[in-house]
């Protein structure tokens, strides 16, 4: 349940991001619909921990569990305060929309139409990673989700996709859907940098800094590093300072001749952004102050859609002195950078045309079956002796030894 509440939290601000982006209020109606899923889960899994508690000592381990539910649930209602803006209408700027469109990763929900090239057919052969640059994050059939996703799946006429990726794969994906054309938002171009430009910009890096925040508590609690728990912690820190200077800047924007009912959307995103980062800095607090942490939150991690792996980056090997952009990792293994340790500093997300070094720690997340492939890229042949153990620590051996 906890690994299942959590890829529903993810993929609930996934489309509240998307609904802004499309202005679809189709998409606000799939998020609420995960959130009654995601509370159902919530209170189930609150039953749970209270019956597993036997005897008091057992309640501190149980208390983390129910830490990390807690800050699970409020991603998943951040995710409804982003979709306010386009439930009650409270604008956005065009600037910001095709600022999104620039971003590496969007989200979108498309239908499986009949007579298209998906209805009838396995996800398998569509190889959409690769046609598309966007991966399938969850299916929903009916009223029926599933987030447990698999090449065998056929897709029928009325699934729904719900898919995260690179902007620029919605053309074809939308060929592919037999669905209506798609033409990306564009933005007029200044003369000059304005104050809204400079709000929005702040407002794009509080979205990405947010988004890192959270991949890096559930990389922290998956690897136990308290140091990346810190790392949040600081992320959440720099999240309050940067939504300070995006209200100046949208009040110093307001006060020109602009119209100032967009601006209410800037506002309301900068509080989800670090809302994010509070709830992320929550649930590793455990972890960060050494207290235990229940082995059923790394378990829970193991069996999420997604995992989360840490890979050191080995002189001569295909990533040494390659781009991110150029290894194309999110097609194959479909693997996405959280963060890259250098000289004992994270770089946040970093963009494809960052290089890697030899010496870098790269933490990733994305499916199991691709961490044998994203370690050879590295450098090392991926062991993992315990497969029935997620909590297993997994072995990198040199490619090239004997071993």
């Amino acid at each position: 349940m906890l690994a299942d509440a959590k890829d529903t939290s993810e993929l609930m601000v996934d489309l509240a991001y998307a609904a802004v982006y499309f202005n679809d209020p189709g998409m606000c109606e799939e998020v609420v619909q995960l959130e009654e899923r995601l509370t159902d889960l919530v209170q189930d899994m609150r039953a749970v921990c209270i019956l597993a508690v036997r005897r008091p000592a057992e309640a501190e381990s149980m208390a983390s569990v129910l830490q990390v539910i807690s800050a699970i649930e409020g991603i998943g209602n951040t995710a409804i305060d982003i979709t306010r803006i386009v439930t009650h209408r409270l604008g956005i700027p065009q600037e910001f929309i095709a600022d999104l469109s620039n971003a590496e990763e969007v989200s979108h929900r498309v239908w499986v139409r009949d007579g298209s090239h998906m209805a009838h057919r396995p996800l398998s052969s569509l190889e959409l990673p690769v046609a598309t640059g966007m991966r399938v994050m969850a299916v929903r059939r009916d009223r029926s989700w599933n987030t447990e996703i698999d090449g065998d799946l056929v897709l029928l006429p009325g699934d729904v996709l719900f898919l995260r990726g690179s902007p620029a794969g919605l053309v074809r994906l939308h060929e592919l859907a037999a669905a209506p054309a798609w033409d990306p938002p564009q933005a007029p171009a200044p003369d000059a940098l304005t104050d809204l430009d400079r709000a929005v910009d702040v407002l794009v890096e509080m979205k990405n800094r947010s988004e890192a925040a959270v991949g890096l508590a559930y990389s922290s609690l998956a690897l136990r590093d308290t140091g990346l728990a810190a790392e949040v912690e600081h992320l959440a820190d720099r999240l309050d300072e940067m939504k300070d200077h995006l209200q100046l800047w949208v009040l110093r924007a307001g006060a020109g001749d602009l119209d100032p009912s967009p601006l209410r959307g800037l506002l309301q995103l900068s509080h989800v952004a670090k809302e994010l980062g509070e709830h992320a800095n929550a649930m590793v607090r455990f972890l960060r102050e050494d207290n235990f942490v229940h082995p059923v939150v790394a378990m829970a991690l193991g069996e999420s859609d997604e995992v989360v792996i840490r890979v050191p980056v080995a002189a001569g090997s295909t990533a040494d002195g390659a781009a991110i952009g150029q290894l194309q990792l999110d097609i194959e293994p479909g693997f996405h950078v959280l963060a890259i340790l250098r000289s004992g500093r994270y770089l946040y997300r970093p963009r494809g045309y960052v290089t890697f070094r030899a010496g870098d720690e790269l933490i990733a997340t994305g499916p199991p079956e691709g961490r044998p492939l994203l370690a050879e890229l590295c450098g090392w042949r991926f062991v993992d002796e315990d497969e029935d153990d997620p909590t297993a620590e997994a072995e990198l051996i040199p490619l090239g030894t004997g071993n």
